[in-house]
């Protein structure tokens, strides 16, 4: 993907070619998505919510258009990177790894101070509420189950990577922000 856009906008045209449109779009599309979930402060972050979004879009539709099982290895057989728990994982981390980052850039030590509002009491349901936003990006992703239709399966697959996205944003946005 990052070949091909750098193909297509090496050299942008005042009156944009295709390509230059669709990649236009996509980015577009990926600052929408971050400003709407992150708030003013998105601008920093269109990186890496559009790597994450393209990531799983590539993927999935990777597994959706390629005929990956038709290849048997010694030990397993060829998939859609999504299709793997240990993908899923590494992005859920990579998104609360973000998550607190921005929290603790935005507010330093002091955004600790959010687990114990209203009360100290809360702490632990505090906690809860964060380690539940890791288990929504885990197991949300590989939730859908492939539909063998593969026109709904291409259209499920950019659903999962924009809930993902989506999600990915508003919870850093809800890290800067400060508030449940």
């Amino acid at each position: 993907m990052n070949v091909s856009a750098t193909l297509v906008v090496r050299n942008p045209q005042t009156i944009p070619t295709d390509g230059q449109n669709f990649f236009e779009y996509v980015l577009e599309f990926i600052r929408d998505v971050s400003k709407t979930q992150i708030g003013e402060e998105y601008g920093s972050w269109v990186p890496f919510i559009g790597t994450m979004f393209l990531f799983i879009f590539v993927s999935n539709w990777s597994g959706a258009l390629l005929p990956w099982k038709i290849i048997q290895l010694p030990h397993g057989e060829l998939a859609a990177p999504t299709n793997d728990i240990n993908t899923t994982v590494a992005l859920a981390l990579l998104t609360s790894v973000a998550y607190f980052y921005a929290g603790l850039t935005k507010k330093g030590l002091g955004y600790f101070g959010k687990y114990i509002q209203p009360t100290p009491i809360l702490l632990p349901i505090n906690i809860l509420e964060d380690l539940q936003n890791l288990y929504h990006l885990v197991f949300d992703l590989p939730s859908i189950v492939p539909i063998p239709v593969m026109f709904l399966g291409l259209f499920t697959s950019g659903i999962q990577a924009l809930i993902f996205a989506t999600l990915a944003a508003a919870y850093i946005g809800e890290s800067m922000e400060g508030h449940h």
